[in-house]
């Protein structure tokens, strides 16, 4: 397993992470018992580093990984986010008092004395430029509740504004084959400041695994039911934002990109990688198959400057327009 430096913390985390909103809940039913055995095999192959959050499954997420990393507390990271619990918009939501209780409770979940990474989850642009929760989150730094803090952001101009912030040690961004607008500007200046980049949706909600048909149905409790067109939260949350019969007639152009690489999921993942600025794609699983399936892409080969072209074209010219949604 490769590592990257995960901004300016210090710490290494594995180039190939997890994410844990799909056991958490959203995705579908979940079986604990699958969910654990798949955390155990992640770190088994060296991955050293998950994301989760507050609200994925009510804190169930957070108390999985608590049970999966007990006594791997000094070599096993985790990230954690905050605010979705509140109301988003209200700038109370992000006072010290609510943040600190957050952070304390998400610390009861995790077993943990610090957290690695807290971010903030998807704040509305105008709190971010307001100011005062990285006040907040430079205080819980201080006082060691957090050995670092970040942001998950909607929209490239909301992490070029994060990048400004001197305490912001890394972002997370939606990223992938259909979403390459950080391309330009971003990642580049993330690179320039030395800032973490954390990839989450990936794989574009599944469209990327290429498994998907125009008949393919979600569970009810599925976000891709119920958020598919932006429903109960941000629609490029779900299928990178574009409509779902788009999506798998795209996803069906790009058959090729799996030839030696051995399947569209790791091609997928591979393309993230092979730009030096990301840390870590953090991909969701439900499974021991689907983290085997990710972890693939360490064995895929890196794509030619001819295929990255390629795919640049394909997003400028077909996909580009149909994306739905902040970004």
């Amino acid at each position: 397993m490769n590592k990257r430096p995960l901004g300016r913390t210090g710490l290494m985390v594995s180039e190939v992470s997890f994410g844990t909103w799909a056991i958490g809940g959203s995705w579908g039913q979940t079986d604990e018992a699958e969910s654990l055995r798949a955390l155990d095999k992640a770190m088994d192959e060296g991955v050293n580093f998950f994301d989760t959050a507050d609200v994925y499954g009510d804190g169930r997420s957070e108390r999985l990984l608590a049970r999966a990393t007990k006594g791997k507390e000094d070599r096993i990271h985790i990230a954690t986010k905050f605010c979705r619990q509140g109301d988003i918009f209200d700038p109370q939501t992000y006072s010290e008092q609510r943040v600190r209780q957050w952070c304390e409770d998400s610390l009861k979940r995790l077993e943990r004395d610090t957290i690695d990474l807290y971010q903030i989850h998807c704040a509305p642009f105008e709190i971010l430029k307001q100011g005062a929760v990285f006040e907040v989150l430079d205080k819980l730094q201080q006082e060691g509740k957090i050995r670092a803090y970040g942001v998950s952001v909607e929209t490239v101009e909301e992490g070029l504004f994060c990048l400004e912030q001197s305490g912001v040690q890394a972002l997370q961004i939606i990223f992938n084959i259909f979403r390459q607008k950080p391309i330009a500007e971003l990642l580049p200046k993330a690179g320039e400041r030395g800032t973490g980049l954390l990839v989450r949706l990936p794989l574009a909600s599944g469209l990327l695994t290429g498994k998907f048909t125009a008949q393919s149905t979600f569970e009810a409790e599925d976000h891709r039911n119920f958020n598919r067109d932006g429903a109960a939260f941000n629609v490029g949350e779900t299928f990178a934002g574009l409509p779902f019969d788009k999506g798998v007639e795209l996803a069906l152009q790009l058959g090729w990109i799996a030839e030696g690489r051995g399947n569209m999921t790791r091609a997928a993942l591979r393309w993230l990688l092979d730009f030096k600025e990301i840390t870590c794609v953090i991909p969701g699983f439900k499974n021991v198959r689907q983290v085997e399936d990710n972890l693939g892409v360490l064995q895929a080969n890196p794509f030619s400057a001819e295929e990255h072209e390629r795919l640049r074209k394909f997003y400028e010219e077909q996909v580009h327009d149909h994306i739905r949604g902040a970004y």
